[in-house]
């Protein structure tokens, strides 16, 4: 039986419970929580994702293109979300690499170098045809003075074709006898190469009939240096 002249010692002891329930929760937020100014880093729960596996969440990577169209439509599609800053600077890296590879061709760097031109054979012929002065290498001059000519003249049609066609004559002489030249240098200092005949006679032949400063590569000797 409660009397009256004793306290509700329940409604104290629930109210110390409380209290200390209060403290002791607040107690642990504040010790979970990270100190102000302190340089910790709380942690995020879970262990940092290596980057393998962050590869893999990203996505499959996308097939290379199969033909050409493909791979012009997506390097439109990657065009148009790039910025203009940045399509300047992609521009400019391809012009810088397009003449470098452009450079290093005109050297003779074999890794520039384009298929028909690569080889010791192909160098040796450039060489050859380099070193002496070929009748060929005379056409595109004269062509060009012949149409000036026919311009000018237009009563000497007649002879300008006769000497146009002499011209083409003795050039196609000069041009057989450079491509027998090549074809037995080739075969006294190359016996085991299967380049020659027909094909490396023309090669010699097309290279002979280009302005000197108009070859590609360049030439790497003078006229006149024994080969």
């Amino acid at each position: 039986m409660k009397l009256p002249w004793k306290k509700d010692e329940t409604s104290e002891d629930s109210g110390e419970s409380s209290v200390t329930t209060f403290v002791a929760d607040d107690a642990a937020t504040e010790d979970s929580a990270p100190v102000k100014g302190s340089k910790t880093t709380p942690g995020k729960g879970r262990p940092t994702p290596k980057r393998r596996e962050a590869e893999k969440r990203r996505g499959p990577v996308a097939p290379p293109p199969t033909n050409r169209s493909e791979a012009r439509a997506r390097k439109k599609e990657l065009k148009s979300t790039l910025t203009k800053e940045e399509k300047k600077q992609l521009s400019a890296e391809r012009r810088a690499k397009r003449l470098e590879q452009r450079e290093r061709m005109m050297e003779g760097d074999e890794a520039y170098l384009m298929p028909r031109d690569k080889g010791p054979v192909r160098r040796y012929t450039r060489d050859m045809v380099d070193s002496r002065r070929n009748f060929a290498g005379l056409f595109m001059p004269f062509a060009i003075l012949l149409i000036v000519l026919m311009f000018l003249v237009p009563q000497a049609a007649a002879l300008t074709n006769l000497i146009l066609v002499v011209f083409v004559v003795l050039m196609a002489v000069d041009g057989v006898i450079l491509g027998r030249l090549v074809n037995r240098r080739v075969a006294e200092r190359y016996p085991d190469s299967a380049d020659g005949g027909f094909k490396l006679g023309w090669y010699a032949f097309t290279r002979a009939m280009q302005l000197r400063k108009m070859r590609a590569p360049k030439p790497s000797v003078s006229r006149g240096d024994e080969v």
